[in-house]
C-alpha cells in the first residue's frame, strides 16, 4: 500500500468514526434504554461487510447506513431496534450476507425489519427501480408487519435527497418526483412534519433550481425583518413558510411572493401545570393573547378535541400583528409538538420511556393502515390508479360528521353502492353534496340502486374510490368479454384476423388508453366498428392531415405550415439516458407535446419515454410528470431548452382591474404597439365597474410572458395580471 493510500484510509477511518461517535452521543442523551453494545455490534458488521465501497460522491458506503440510523435517531426519535435495522439496512441487498445471517447474529426482531427494508428496496438509484408502484406496494404492506420499516424507509429517503447533488439529472428528477409524489405525503401522513417539509424543499431545490434560489433569497430578507416576541411568557418559536410551500401556493393561487399573506407563523408552545389540562391552557393562552392582538374569526382550528389521524394536535389561530399582517399562531403544549415533529415515532417515548413494539392498540395508525390494506388486497390494473388512490388516502382531508344519533359517522360498502341521495342537517341533498365538519348526516338508500361511474367524479376518500373502481371493474370485465368476441368476428368478415396488433391500432386510432378500455366500448356499443376500421388496418386512413399536429396542439409555424408528416424520434436501444436532450427549432417536431401542460421554451421540463419508444415532453410540474416519475421513473430524461425565437406558442393571460373608459385601448397599445405582440384573441367581461378578461397571445418563449405580464401590471386600474396554465 503506498502512502497515499495509507492516507486516503486514515482520512477514510477518522471520517466513519467520527460520524459513527456521533451517533453514539446522540443516542446516549435520549430517553432510550442505553444499548450501546448491540449497536456498536451492528456498526463494525456493516462497516465490514460495506468495506472497499464507495458512493458517487466519492464518500465510503458506510457513511449512508450510519447517515440513515442518525436521522432515525435524532430527527424521529427510535431507538436501539431501529438504529441497528438503519446500519444494517443494505447489507442483504448489497453483499453476500442473507437475512438468516441478520438473525443469527442480532435476533428476529432487527432481521425482520431489515428484511422488510430489503424487499422494498429494488436499489432506489438503479435501473430495476423503474417499477415504483410494486415497490411501494411491497413497503405498505411491510408496514403492517413492523412501522419502523417505513420510518427507517423515510429516513434512508432522506439522506439519499441530502446527497442527490451527485446523481445525474434524470436520476434527479425520477427521485425528487417519486419523492414529492410518495414520501413527502407519506410522511406527513405520520406525523413526521420537519422530514416532509425538507423532502418538499430538496425535491423543489432538484426540479426548480431558478425558482428555489429567488424564494430563497426573498425569504432571507423576510427573517431579517421578522417577528419580535409577542409578550407571552411561554417558549416562542418564529417559523417561516418554507420555499417549496411558498412556490407551491404561488403556482395554485397565480400570486407573486409578497402576495403570499401567511409567510411567517409562530408557535407558543408550554409546559402544562397538568397533563389534564393541557387542553384547557391552550385555550386560556388563545384568550390571552387576543386581548392584545385582533384574531382572524374564520380561521381558528381546532385540533386539539379531534386530533389528525397521525396524532397531531393543536390550536391554530390567526392574528393580526402590529405591522398589519395576518400571522398563523400554533398553539401547543411540549407534549404536542414533539408528536407534531415525529409523529407516531413520538407515542413510544411517552408510553414507557423506552422503544415500543407496534402494538394493536394503536387505533388512529391502523384504522389508516386498514383502509390502506383494502386498497391492497384489491389491487389496481394499472400502477398510475394503484398511485392515485394511494396518493388520494395520504392526502385526504380530515372532518367529523355525525349519524342521526350523534355518533361519529361512517359509511360501509352495502350502504354507499345503493345510496340514492342523503339528508345533511335534516336537508335533503344530492349523492355529490360536499360535506363539513360537524354536519349530521342520514343515507337514503333503494335496492333497485346501483353504482354509477359518475360517482368516481365526486367521492373524496381512497377507499370510496377503491370500492367503486371495484364493482364497476366487474361490470366491465363481462362488457370487455363481449366486446373482445364482437372484435374477433369483426376481423373475421373483413380477413384481417391474422393481424396481430389490430386491437392496438385501432385502440390508437380511436384515441383510447388501452385495449381493455378498447374492448368495453364495442361491449358497450360506444364504438360502432364500420369501413374506416378496415381502412386504418390497412393504412388507407393515410391522408388524415393532422399529423404530428395532434401532439404539438398550440406549436405555429411562423413562416410556413409542414404539408408532410415529419417523423416522430424513436428512441433507440443504447441510448443515454443520463445526457440531456436538447429541444431545437428544427428538431421540435420529432417530440410529443400532450395537452396536460403546455410546455413553452423557458419553462423548467423534463422527457418521457412512453410505451412507444417516443418521447414526451412534460413541464417538471405537470400533474401527469408527476406520476410518471413516481411509477416509470427509469424512463425520465432531462430536458433542455435551444430555441432561438423563430416558432410562436400560444400562451393565455388573466387580467382583473377596475373597469373605465379606455382600458381596452390601453391594453391592446401595450401588446400590440410596445411589444409588437400579435394577440390571437380577447374577451372581457365587465360587471359594476369590475372587469375579468383574458387575452390568448403568441409568444416566443417564457420571458416574453414574463415581460407582458410586467408591462400590463404598469397600466393604471389593473389590480391582477397571471398566466392561466
Amino acid at each position: 500500500m503506498d502512502e497515499e493510500q495509507m492516507r486516503q484510509e486514515a482520512a477514510d477511518d477518522k471520517l466513519i468514526n467520527d460520524a459513527f461517535q456521533r451517533l453514539l452521543d446522540n443516542y446516549l442523551s435520549s430517553r432510550h434504554r442505553k444499548k450501546v453494545d448491540i449497536i456498536t455490534k451492528a456498526f463494525n458488521f456493516a462497516r465490514q461487510a460495506h468495506k472497499g465501497v464507495r458512493r458517487l460522491s466519492g464518500e465510503p458506503y458506510i457513511m449512508h447506513p450510519i447517515a440513515v440510523a442518525q436521522i432515525a435517531c435524532e430527527e424521529v426519535g427510535l431507538g436501539s431496534t431501529s438504529i441497528c435495522a438503519a446500519l444494517l439496512h443494505d447489507v442483504v441487498e448489497d453483499t453476500d450476507y442473507t437475512t438468516e445471517d441478520i438473525e443469527n447474529i442480532f435476533g428476529p426482531k432487527i432481521a425482520q425489519i431489515v428484511d422488510g427494508l430489503t424487499k422494498i428496496s429494488g436499489g432506489i438509484f438503479g435501473e430495476q427501480a423503474s417499477a415504483q408502484a410494486e415497490n411501494f406496494k411491497k413497503l405498505l404492506l411491510t408496514m403492517s408487519e413492523d412501522i419502523r420499516v417505513i420510518l427507517i424507509k423515510i429516513c434512508d429517503r432522506l439522506h439519499n435527497m441530502r446527497t442527490l447533488e451527485s446523481q445525474p439529472a434524470n436520476k434527479q428528477y425520477k427521485i425528487a418526483g417519486e419523492t414529492l409524489y410518495i414520501y413527502a405525503p407519506l410522511a406527513n401522513r405520520l406525523g413526521l412534519n420537519k422530514i416532509k417539509s425538507e423532502l418538499e424543499n430538496l425535491s423543489f431545490q432538484y426540479e426548480h433550481p431558478e425558482d428555489y434560489a429567488a424564494i430563497k433569497a426573498k425569504l432571507a430578507d423576510t427573517e431579517a425583518s421578522s417577528l419580535n416576541k409577542m409578550g407571552v411568557k411561554y417558549h416562542i418559536k418564529e417559523r417561516v413558510k418554507t420555499p417549496y410551500s411558498i412556490w407551491n401556493k404561488m403556482q395554485n393561487k397565480h400570486v407573486t411572493f409578497d402576495e403570499v399573506y401567511d409567510i411567517l407563523a409562530v408557535r407558543i408552545i408550554f409546559t402544562p401545570n397538568n397533563r389534564e389540562e393541557e387542553i384547557n391552557e391552550c385555550f386560556n393562552i388563545y384568550v390571552a393573547i387576543s386581548k392584545i392582538y385582533k384574531s382572524h374569526p374564520d380561521r381558528l382550528r381546532d385540533w386539539l378535541s379531534h386530533p389528525k389521524a397521525n396524532g397531531y394536535q393543536a390550536l391554530h389561530v390567526t392574528l393580526m400583528s402590529k405591522q398589519g399582517r395576518w400571522i398563523e399562531v400554533q398553539i401547543r403544549s411540549d407534549r404536542m409538538d414533539e408528536i407534531a415533529e415525529q409523529g407516531f415515532a413520538a407515542h413510544w417515548k411517552y408510553k414507557d420511556g423506552v422503544e415500543g413494539e407496534y402494538t394493536e392498540d394503536e387505533t388512529e395508525l391502523n384504522d389508516w393502515l386498514r383502509t390502506i390494506k383494502e386498497i391492497l388486497d384489491d389491487p389496481q390494473p394499472d400502477a398510475m390508479d394503484f398511485l392515485d388512490a394511494i396518493k388520494m388516502n395520504l392526502f385526504a382531508s380530515e372532518i367529523f360528521v355525525f349519524t342521526p344519533k350523534g355518533e361519529i359517522f361512517s359509511i360501509h360498502t352495502f350502504l354507499g353502492s345503493h345510496c340514492i341521495g342523503a339528508k345533511v342537517n335534516h336537508k335533503l341533498v344530492p349523492l355529490s353534496h360536499k360535506l363539513q365538519s360537524g354536519d349530521q348526516v342520514e343515507i337514503l338508500t333503494s335496492k333497485a340502486q346501483h353504482v354509477q361511474p359518475s360517482w368516481i367524479n365526486f367521492v373524496s376518500t381512497a377507499k370510496a374510490k377503491g370500492k367503486i373502481q371495484a364493482i364497476l371493474r366487474r361490470d366491465s370485465r363481462e362488457l370487455q368479454k363481449q366486446g373482445e368476441a364482437f372484435f374477433a368476428d369483426f376481423l373475421k368478415r373483413n380477413n384481417v384476423s391474422d393481424m396481430p396488433n389490430a386491437a392496438d391500432v385501432l385502440t390508437e386510432y380511436h384515441d383510447i388508453r388501452s385495449r381493455e378500455e378498447f374492448f368495453q366500448a364495442i361491449g358497450e356499443k360506444s364504438i360502432l366498428l364500420g369501413d374506416k376500421d378496415v381502412d386504418e388496418l390497412l393504412g388507407k386512413n393515410s391522408g388524415d392531415k393532422r399529423g404530428w399536429r395532434k401532439f404539438v396542439p398550440f406549436l405555429k409555424q411562423q413562416k410556413k405550415a409542414v404539408e408532410e408528416q415529419p417523423e416522430l424520434f424513436v428512441v433507440p436501444e443504447k441510448f443515454n439516458k443520463k445526457k440531456p436532450i436538447y429541444i431545437t427549432d428544427d428538431n421540435i417536431q420529432q417530440y410529443k407535446f400532450n395537452h396536460c401542460c403546455h410546455p413553452i421554451p423557458g419553462d423548467d421540463v423534463l422527457g418521457f419515454i412512453d410505451g412507444k419508444h417516443q418521447i414526451e415532453i412534460h413541464k417538471r410540474a405537470c400533474p401527469v410528470a408527476a406520476k410518471l416519475k413516481a411509477s416509470y421513473g427509469n424512463r425520465i430524461l432531462d430536458a433542455k431548452w435551444d430555441m432561438h425565437k423563430k416558432l410562436f406558442f400560444d400562451a393565455t393571460i388573466r387580467l382583473q382591474g377596475i373597469d373605465r373608459v379606455g382600458m381596452l385601448l390601453d391594453i391592446s397599445q401595450v401588446i400590440s404597439s410596445q411589444l409588437n405582440v400579435n394577440i390571437h384573441k380577447l374577451t372581457i367581461a365587465s360587471e359594476e365597474g369590475v372587469f375579468d378578461g383574458t387575452i390568448e397571445l403568441r409568444v416566443h418563449d417564457r420571458d416574453d410572458v414574463r415581460n407582458i405580464i410586467g408591462q400590463l401590471k404598469k397600466i393604471a386600474d389593473i389590480q391582477d395580471v397571471s398566466q392561466i396554465m
